[in-house]
């Protein structure tokens, strides 16, 4: 059952940015979709014990894949689906609970709650370029003569 819920929580938040970010109506499922898949793979990955740092990576590399696909067969910009996409990812409540333990000069909690927060961060950034690399080798290799 927390599946089912995780899911649609997941669902409704990307589609919801979606329309924070001015997508097109058309879209709004799309972008939903996709940020529910990457949040699913997120959790069954760390379901799983993997590293949520891995699990971030992971996910983000399926989102922008996704949001790849999307964005050519509806004739879109990649970037509607992949930042709608991402947003279940975001370590938010990770980086909030840094900073209320700052507050309370709880400094070894908050360092290591931001430092989490922070590589999380940089694994999504990381996720959306190595899709983008992977995309660019295939491009290339699609227009490259064979010898």
């Amino acid at each position: 059952m927390m599946i089912v819920e995780q899911l649609i929580t997941s669902f409704i938040a990307s589609a919801a940015f979606g329309i924070i970010f001015n997508a097109p109506k058309s879209s709004l499922i799309k972008c939903g979709l996709v940020g529910m898949l990457g949040w699913i793979i997120y959790i069954i990955m760390t379901i799983q014990s993997y590293d949520p740092i891995l699990a971030t990576l992971v996910a983000a590399v399926i989102v922008a894949v996704t949001s790849q696909i999307f964005a050519k067969v509806y004739k879109t910009p990649i970037i509607i689906f992949s930042v709608a996409g991402v947003i279940p990812l975001v370590p938010g409540g990770l980086a909030y609970d840094a900073m209320r333990n700052f507050v309370e000069n709880d400094y070894n909690t908050a360092i290591n709650l931001a430092a989490k927060a922070l590589m999380i961060s940089g694994s999504i950034a990381m996720g959306l370029v190595v899709s983008e690399v992977i995309n660019q080798i295939i491009r290339n290799a699609k227009l490259s003569p064979k010898n």
